[in-house]
């Protein structure tokens, strides 16, 4: 359970408008929690350098990952890799490459934080019919324990 000084930290974080200080910040956090929440809060049209942040992060969790993966629309990387190839947000595409092959890699010091995508069977069904080899750690809900995200 998250204590109360760690979510005033975590509200302080978010709302700091300096990035710099922030990305310094995130580079120190060691509590994979802290780096899920702020993931899971995270305005994604903010760009992709803090999330990038995160993602470097030792301490960050598989299921942070797939989180930030989700979050950062890698369902269409899955759905059409030719898309994503044409489209002109390079940041965007350098972020779910990297943390596409961060994830098959499984380079993740802990899976200790579950996240489920929800997608539906048909979904899941539609993306294997389409890529046979694709591997359930995208599309599936990550083993660890089931977090509530606190509303910040």
């Amino acid at each position: 359970m998250m204590v109360n000084s760690e979510i005033t930290y975590l509200v302080g974080l978010l709302y700091n408008t300096d990035k710099n200080i922030l990305i310094s910040q995130l580079k120190k956090v060691d509590n994979p929690l802290i780096l899920h929440y702020f993931a899971a809060s995270y305005n994604w049209n903010s760009g992709f350098d803090v999330p990038t942040v995160i993602l470097d992060n030792e301490a960050c969790d598989l299921g942070t990952g797939l989180l930030m993966f989700h979050y950062a629309d890698g369902y269409r990387l899955l759905e059409s890799s030719d898309e994503i190839s044409s489209s002109s947000l390079e940041e965007w595409k350098v972020f779910l490459r990297k943390i596409f092959n961060k994830l098959l890699s499984l380079n993740f010091k802990s899976q200790d934080i579950s996240f489920d995508p929800e997608l539906t069977k048909i979904q899941k069904y539609k993306l294997k019919k389409n890529n046979p080899d694709l591997p359930d750690v995208l599309i599936s809900k990550t083993p660890g324990k089931e977090i509530d995200i606190p509303k910040i």
